[in-house]
């Protein structure tokens, strides 16, 4: 039993280490791109009006997504330097 203990003291000690050595960023601290995921996954700025497609726009939105696959993929790329004359 104090074998356990002593296992879990020994645990708690390297993790309060740990938090101390990686402290949590403060709400600060947060980029732009934080924020703006943090609003968007708490459906804070949500619109309160349903958003629907026509038929019409769902048809068009579904063939752009099948067009993305007609074009083959190359057995290699050429790669060339972007200088500001070829830009």
């Amino acid at each position: 039993m104090i074998r356990y203990v002593m296992m879990l003291a020994c645990c708690m000690g390297s993790a309060a280490l740990h938090a101390e050595q990686y402290p949590r960023p403060s709400p600060q601290d947060e980029t732009a791109t934080e924020r703006l995921l943090r609003v968007q996954s708490s459906g804070a700025q949500a619109s309160r009006h349903l958003q629907v497609q026509t038929a019409r726009e769902r048809d068009q939105s579904m063939q752009r997504w099948l067009d993305t696959y007609k074009y083959e993929i190359p057995d290699f790329y050429r790669w060339t330097k972007m200088t500001e004359r070829n830009n």
